[in-house]
């Protein structure tokens, strides 16, 4: 009687009943763990290591040769783009000077062109990868499923599960 009263006192008494919730969910956590929790751990490791990067990639404002190189870098795409018109404007006003400086395009050999178009479809794809990465996060790769195999495929392909499932199917 005094056994089943200090466990009736230690289960109604205040608080009583939740140290024995809080117990059984701590025996339970030892086999299975806590899936809120390990969200939450998860979750705040990934805000660790982002902030970390963020710190590690923070940009110092740069001065007047930053701002010039920058400026340098951001000319070739509206160079190309302008000069192309301006070819067909310099062939319309000076045919003659024109002709004698694709004559001398002509006499570039042909490795030296291979050279400029590597170079060119380099730097362009360089750059476009560059801001593809830097304005899309890359999103998670899904997570496979392995998918079952009818039992009719796997029996064809191994006689003796042939073998087992017409004894299993024969009782």
């Amino acid at each position: 009687m005094g056994v089943i009263m200090g466990l009736a006192r230690a289960l109604f008494s205040r608080g009583g009943a939740a140290e024995l919730g809080r117990v059984g969910v701590e025996v339970a956590e030892v086999f299975r763990p806590n899936a809120t929790r390990q969200l939450e751990l998860g979750h705040d490791a990934y805000s660790a290591a982002q902030a970390s990067y963020a710190s590690e990639f923070h940009r110092a404002p740069g001065g007047w040769f930053d701002s010039l190189v920058n400026g340098l870098n951001r000319l070739p795409r509206p160079i190309l783009a302008l000069a192309t018109p301006a070819l067909f404007g310099y062939a319309m006003v000076d045919p003659s000077g024109f002709s004698v400086r694709m004559q001398g395009l002509q006499a570039v050999p042909e490795p030296l062109w291979w050279l400029l178009g590597a170079v060119v479809a380099f730097y362009f794809g360089a750059r476009e990868t560059h801001y593809l990465r830097a304005g899309r996060p890359v999103p998670p790769e899904p997570i496979a499923r392995p998918v079952p195999a009818a039992p009719d495929a796997a029996s064809a392909e191994n006689p003796a599960l042939t073998d087992w499932m017409a004894v299993r199917d024969g009782d």
